[in-house]
C-alpha cells in the first residue's frame, strides 16, 4: 500500500494530476448502448456557456451541482451522459472581435462580411476554449469525446431545417414591426435581452397649433421628444369632455409643420399627463398598434445608429440625445414648450452593451410562437416535466400564457444566416435548406441571401435534440432523448428553458419512437425536469457585481483553498429556492475537512503498516463489501456499519430530490462526527499488533475500519472528487479495482448492518461521555488527572456503561465507575439527563455563585424550549401541515425540556444549603 503521504493536505499538488487523468484516460466517455437500454439513461445537458466567457461563481455552482448528479448516477450504475458545449454567442463575439479589430484601426465594415467572418472564426481558435479549459481544471466529469460547438456543421444542418420546416408550416413570417433595437450593436434584440432601470428623467409638455383654429392649442406630453419628429396624428379618449371640440379637427407639427389628424381611441389614459398623446407609429409598440387600427402613415426618423434621418429636416444627422436638445431649444424659443416636470421611468437597456434601446419599426423575421407554446404549457401541465423548486412552473405559466410572437433575426455578420434569398427580379423570397439557383417564383438567377442571422437562442432552443443527431435518423437520439435533466439559473428559464421545450414538443412529434410507434408529447419533451438554482451572492447576501467590487472569482479561491472546498461550501449551502451566500469563511472549514479526512487515512495507513510488520496483511481488494460485522464484534463497529447504512440511505434519498444541502451535511456529519471524531478514538483501544492475543482483536477492528474508511471515500466522491481520487487510489496501492473511485460503486442502505437500537445505545455512550466532560470542565479537573464516576440510571443503561467501560474510561479519562443504590453527590457534583444521572466525588471548592448562574441559564434554555413547543403546537395551521414525525418529535422534546427543567429547579433549591 502507498503511504507516502504529506503530513498535510495539499491540493495544488494533487488536483492538476487528477483532473488532466481523468481527461487523458477519457474515463467519462460514454458509448452508444446497443440497442435500446431498459433503464433510461440519465443524461444532462451543460448550459452552454459562450465562448467569450470565463468561469464565474454561477458557473461553478451549476456545474459542481450537475457533476454531483453526473458522478452520483455513475457510481449507481446507470449509463451516464454529460454533454458539454460551448454557445457561439452572436453579438457578444462579434463584439469581443470588433473590439479587437478597433485596437487595430480597423472596422469590420473595412473587412467586409466574409473577412470579418474568418477572423471571428480565428478568434473562437485561439481564445474560445477558456471556459472548457477553466472546468477541466476543476474535475467536470463530462463526455469531452462529444463537445459541440453551436455553429458546428451538423448543428447548423439542424438549425436550417427547423427554420425551413417553420416557414413551410407558416409559423415564420418576414414584415415591418417595432422591435427593440440597439443603436450599439445595430440590431434588433428580443424583450428578454432588454433589462429594465428605473431612470430620474423628465416629462416635457409641448403645444401643438390647433390647424383650424390659429391661437389655440393642444398640449401633449412625452418623456421623448426627439419622436415627434416622426408624429403622424395626435390621440385624445374618445369621452374625455376636454376634447371633444377638437375631434376632427388637425394639429400643425411644431418644427415640422406637419399637418396631423386628432384622432379618438379608447387606448388613451386621461389621466397620464395631460390625457392627449402624440402618435409616433414607427417608434413606440403601443403608437404602432394604434397606427395601424386608425390607418396612419409610419414614418421612421431614426437610423441603425440611433441618428435622426432626412425625415427629421433640420435634425438630420444629429444623435438622437443632440436632437433632443436642439428640439427643446427650439419648441422654446417659439413658444411651443411648457411645463417639464420630474419623471421616474423605466429605462429599457441592451442586456449585452447597456445601451438604451430605442423601440424602431424594423423589417425582421418572426416566430408564430402560440402554436409552439400550447404544446409547450401542456408538456408541464400534465407533468411531463417538473419543476424544481415547484414556484417556477407558476412562473413559467404566467411568460408562456401571455407570449409574443418571437423576433428571431439578428443584424449581425457572425451566427447562423437566415436560409432564405431575395430575388431582385420579383422581389418574392425563396427558403430553402440548400443554396437555390434560380428563384422559386420566377425562375430568375438574380438572388441574394439574406443578411440577417438567427437569434442564438433559436440554435440554442434546439440542441437536446441536435446533439443527437436530429433531423436526421439516429441511434444517440432513440437512446438520449428525452434527457432525464437540466440544472440551470432561473435568468434563462424564459431565453433558453421554454424555448427548448417549445422547439423540442414541435419537432420531436413528428420523429418516431425506436420500436417505431407515434410518439407522444411526454416523449418529445426535452428533459423530464428542470431543476432550478439559486443566485451566489456574497457573505452579506448582496448580488455580485464589478462596480461593488464584491465578486468571487471562482478559480482564485479554488486556488487557495482546493477545489474540492469550494465544491462542497457551494453544495452544503445550495437549498432549493435559496440563494447562496458565500463564505470565505465557510470554504477555510471545509478546507479544514478535507485536512481531517487526509490526516485519518494518515493513521489508517500507519496502522496497516504496523500490521504488515506484525505479519498481519490486509488487502483492499479482499475488504468485506456489505461490511457486515460479528454479531460479537465491539461496538463500535457494530455501530460505525449501522451508521455508515443509514447514511448512506439519507444522502441517496437527499441526491435524489436535489437537496445538495442535506446530501452535504450528512456527508460531514458522518465523517468528521462519527467516524473520525468517536470510531476513530475509539478503534485506538483495539488497535496493538504487540502479541498474538491483541492481533485478535486487531485484525478484525483494522479491517472494519479500513473497509468503513473505503466505503466513506466513495460515499464523499461526488463532493471531493480530488481528495477522494488521491486516497483511493492510495488505499488500494495504486492497484485499485476501478480506473477511479468514480467508477466505483456508490454506497446504499444494508438492512443487514442496520441496527436502530445499537444507534441508540450508541447515543447514550456519546452522552455519558460528553456529560463526563462537561462535568470535568465545570469542576476545572486537571486535563491529565482521572476522575471517579458515578451512575444512576436503568439496569439496561448501567449495562451498557459497563460492559463498554474501557470505551467511557478512555475518552472521558475516568478511573472508574460505580452504580451505588443510593446518590449521595451534591449538585455541583452531578449532572442529570433524561436517561441517567451522572456524578463524581471529585473534590473542589464550590462556587455556590457560578453554579447558581449555570443552574439559571438552564432553567432559562429548557423554559425556552418549552415556550417554542408550545407555541407550535398550539399552532393548528402548523399541525395541519408538519408531518406527523415532526410533531412527535416536538411533543417528546417538550417532555424532555419539562423534566429537565424540574429537575434543574430542585438542583437550584439544594444549591441554597451551600450558600
Amino acid at each position: 500500500m502507498s503511504h507516502d503521504l504529506s503530513k498535510a493536505y495539499d491540493p495544488t499538488a494533487i488536483e492538476d494530476r487528477w483532473a488532466e487523468y481523468w481527461v487523458r484516460e477519457r474515463l467519462f466517455k460514454t458509448p452508444s448502448p446497443k440497442g435500446i437500454p431498459a433503464r433510461a439513461p440519465f443524461t444532462i445537458l451543460l448550459p452552454p456557456p459562450n465562448v467569450t466567457g470565463r468561469l464565474h461563481m454561477g458557473h461553478m455552482l451549476n456545474q459542481t451541482e450537475m457533476d454531483i448528479l453526473t458522478r452520483w448516477h455513475r457510481m449507481l450504475g446507470d449509463t451516464t451522459l454529460w454533454l458539454p458545449g460551448t454557445d457561439h454567442a452572436g453579438i457578444a463575439t462579434q463584439m469581443m472581435v470588433e473590439r479587437q479589430l478597433a485596437s487595430e484601426g480597423k472596422t469590420r465594415q473595412q473587412l467586409g462580411r466574409e473577412a470579418f467572418v474568418e477572423r471571428v472564426w480565428q478568434w473562437k481558435q485561439h481564445y474560445g476554449g477558456a471556459i472548457l479549459d477553466q472546468m477541466k481544471r476543476l474535475g467536470a466529469s463530462v463526455d469531452w469525446s462529444r463537445e459541440y460547438f453551436t455553429m458546428d456543421d451538423n448543428l447548423s444542418i439542424a438549425v436550417k431545417e427547423a427554420f425551413v420546416r417553420l416557414y413551410e408550416q407558416g409559423l415564420i413570417y418576414r414584415g415591418a414591426y417595432i422591435v427593440n433595437w440597439c443603436p450599439r450593436c445595430q440590431t434588433a434584440i428580443s424583450d428578454l435581452e432588454v433589462v429594465h432601470e428605473e431612470q430620474k428623467g423628465k416629462l416635457w409638455e409641448i403645444r401643438y397649433p390647433v390647424a383650424e383654429a390659429p391661437g389655440q392649442f393642444l398640449t401633449i406630453a412625452t418623456t421623448r421628444p426627439e419622436t415627434m419628429l416622426g408624429d403622424v396624428a395626435v390621440a385624445v379618449h374618445p369621452n374625455d369632455e376636454r376634447y371633444q371640440h377638437l375631434h376632427g379637427k388637425h394639429l400643425r407639427l411644431p418644427l415640422i409643420g406637419r399637418k396631423i389628424p386628432v384622432i379618438t381611441d379608447e387606448w388613451v389614459s386621461p389621466e397620464f399627463g395631460t390625457g392627449a398623446v402624440k402618435i409616433t407609429p414607427a417608434h413606440d409598440p403601443n403608437d404602432f398598434a394604434i397606427g395601424q387600427r386608425h390607418g396612419l402613415p409610419f414614418i421612421n426618423v431614426m437610423d441603425d445608429t440611433a441618428h435622426i434621418t432626412a425625415e427629421g429636416g433640420a435634425y438630420s444627422g444629429l444623435d438622437r440625445y443632440e436632437a433632443r436638445k436642439r428640439i427643446l431649444a427650439d419648441l422654446e424659443a417659439q413658444g411651443l414648450l411648457g411645463a417639464a416636470k420630474d419623471h421616474t421611468n423605466a429605462v429599457g437597456k441592451c442586456d449585452r452593451c447597456k445601451t438604451i434601446v430605442e423601440p424602431r419599426l424594423s423589417t425582421q423575421w418572426f416566430i408564430k410562437v402560440q402554436p409552439l407554446a400550447d404544446k409547450a404549457i401542456a408538456a408541464v401541465e400534465q407533468g411531463h416535466v417538473r419543476f424544481t423548486p415547484e414556484q417556477y412552473a407558476k412562473t413559467y405559466f404566467e411568460w408562456m400564457r401571455n407570449i409574443h410572437d418571437w423576433c428571431i433575426s439578428r443584424q449581425l455578420w457572425w451566427g447562423h444566416r437566415i436560409p432564405a434569398w431575395h430575388c431582385r427580379t420579383c422581389q418574392q423570397i425563396t427558403v430553402a435548406r440548400e443554396t437555390p439557383a434560380m428563384c422559386a417564383h420566377c425562375g430568375s438567377t438574380g438572388l441574394q441571401q439574406e443578411t440577417d442571422v438567427l437569434d442564438t437562442w433559436f440554435s440554442s432552443g434546439l440542441l437536446p435534440c441536435s446533439v443527437f443527431g436530429w433531423p436526421n435518423p439516429a441511434h444517440d437520439l432513440d437512446v438520449f432523448y428525452p434527457t432525464q435533466l437540466l440544472v440551470t439559473g432561473f435568468d434563462i428559464l424564459f431565453f433558453w428553458v421554454a424555448r427548448m421545450i417549445m422547439l423540442g414538443c414541435h419537432f420531436m412529434l413528428d420523429v418516431p419512437m425506436p420500436d417505431g410507434s407515434q410518439r407522444e408529447l411526454k416523449d418529445a419533451v426535452p428533459f423530464r425536469e428542470v431543476y432550478i438554482h439559486a443566485l451566489v451572492r456574497d457573505a452579506e447576501r448582496q448580488k455580485m457585481s464589478k462596480t461593488k467590487g464584491n465578486v468571487i472569482d471562482p478559480i482564485e479561491i479554488a486556488g487557495k483553498y482546493g477545489t474540492d472546498a469550494v465544491r462542497f461550501t457551494l453544495a452544503s449551502m445550495a437549498s432549493p429556492g435559496t440563494d447562496i451566500a458565500f463564505s470565505e469563511a465557510r470554504t477555510e472549514g471545509y478546507r479544514a475537512f478535507a485536512n481531517k479526512i487526509w490526516n485519518a487515512a494518515r493513521f489508517i495507513f500507519m496502522n496497516v503498516d504496523k500490521a504488515a510488520e506484525a505479519g498481519i496483511r490486509i488487502h483492499p481488494n479482499e475488504l468485506p463489501t456489505g461490511l457486515q460485522v460479528s454479531a460479537s464484534a465491539p461496538i463500535e463497529a457494530r455501530w460505525i456499519t449501522s451508521q455508515l447504512s443509514a447514511t448512506a440511505e439519507e444522502v441517496n434519498k437527499a441526491l435524489a430530490n436535489y437537496r445538495f444541502d442535506d446530501a452535504a451535511r450528512l456527508v460531514y456529519g458522518f465523517f468528521w462526527g462519527d467516524y473520525c471524531d468517536w470510531y476513530l478514538e475509539i478503534v485506538k483501544l483495539r488497535l496493538d499488533f504487540s502479541d498474538p492475543a491483541s492481533q485478535q482483536i486487531s485484525k478484525p477492528a483494522l479491517t472494519t475500519l479500513l473497509a468503513v474508511f473505503e466505503a466513506s471515500l466513495r460515499l464523499l466522491s461526488p463532493f471531493m472528487p480530488f481528495l477522494t481520487e488521491e486516497l483511493w487510489h492510495a488505499l488500494y496501492d495504486g492497484k485499485p479495482p476501478a480506473k477511479s473511485v468514480a467508477l466505483s460503486s456508490y454506497p446504499q442502505a444494508n438492512i443487514a448492518t442496520y441496527q436502530s437500537g445499537l444507534l441508540k445505545d450508541m447515543a447514550i455512550l456519546q452522552d455519558l461521555i460528553v456529560t463526563t466532560r462537561a462535568l470535568r470542565k465545570d469542576l476545572d479537573v486537571p486535563e491529565r488527572e482521572l476522575v471517579a464516576i458515578e451512575l444512576s440510571a436503568s439496569e439496561d443503561v448501567q449495562r451498557l456503561a459497563a460492559s463498554n467501560r474501557d470505551i467511557i474510561e478512555k475518552l472521558a479519562r475516568v478511573s472508574s465507575i460505580a452504580f451505588p443504590s443510593e446518590w449521595k453527590l451534591g449538585p455541583a457534583n452531578t449532572r442529570k439527563t433524561v436517561n441517567f444521572t451522572l456524578g463524581t466525588p471529585y473534590e473542589k471548592q464550590i462556587d455556590v455563585a457560578a453554579e447558581r448562574e449555570r443552574l439559571q441559564k438552564k432553567l432559562e434554555q429548557y423554559e425556552k424550549v418549552l415556550v417554542n413547543a408550545k407555541r407550535q403546537l398550539d399552532n393548528e395551521a402548523f399541525l395541519a401541515k408538519a408531518p406527523e414525525k415532526v410533531v412527535s418529535g416536538l411533543k417528546k422534546q417538550a417532555e424532555e425540556a419539562a423534566m429537565l427543567r424540574r429537575e434543574t429547579l430542585d438542583a437550584l433549591e439544594k444549591l441554597e444549603q451551600f450558600a
